[in-house]
């Protein structure tokens, strides 16, 4: 896999180069890979950003640390957009579960309609 876009700027935010973020990213989606058995889905990505976000702190001098002992700047923020994109697909969901249900009630409608004509 490809190493994501936001490579440099947590390598920069977390004090480390980007020759070792590349090491670590490299690292941490093999660990990865290991965990999810397969190198495409979305929990793989997920594990991997998030075990990479992991070895950077790690390695880096720790200034990302919030007032919160063990919760970072990247790792929040991380956190924070995958909450945000998932929104989208809830949203989605409850659409279509809505048309679903209307879809079903007219169905309904229409039968019960007919049979009392009958």
């Amino acid at each position: 896999m490809k190493a994501p876009k936001l490579l440099p700027w947590i390598a920069n935010k977390t004090g480390i180069s980007e020759d070792l973020a590349l090491k670590l990213w490299r690292r941490s989606a093999g660990e990865a890979a290991e965990m999810t058995g397969c190198c495409d889905s979305s929990d793989y990505y997920r594990l991997a950003v998030e075990r990479f976000i992991d070895l950077a702190e790690a390695e880096g001098n720790g200034a990302l640390v919030r007032d919160k002992p063990g919760v970072s700047c990247v790792f929040w923020l991380w956190r924070h957009q995958s909450r945000i994109s998932s929104l989208q697909l809830v949203a989605a969901q409850n659409v279509a579960r809505l048309l679903q249900e209307g879809v079903r009630m007219g169905v309904r409608k229409v039968l019960h309609s007919e049979s009392h004509a009958a």
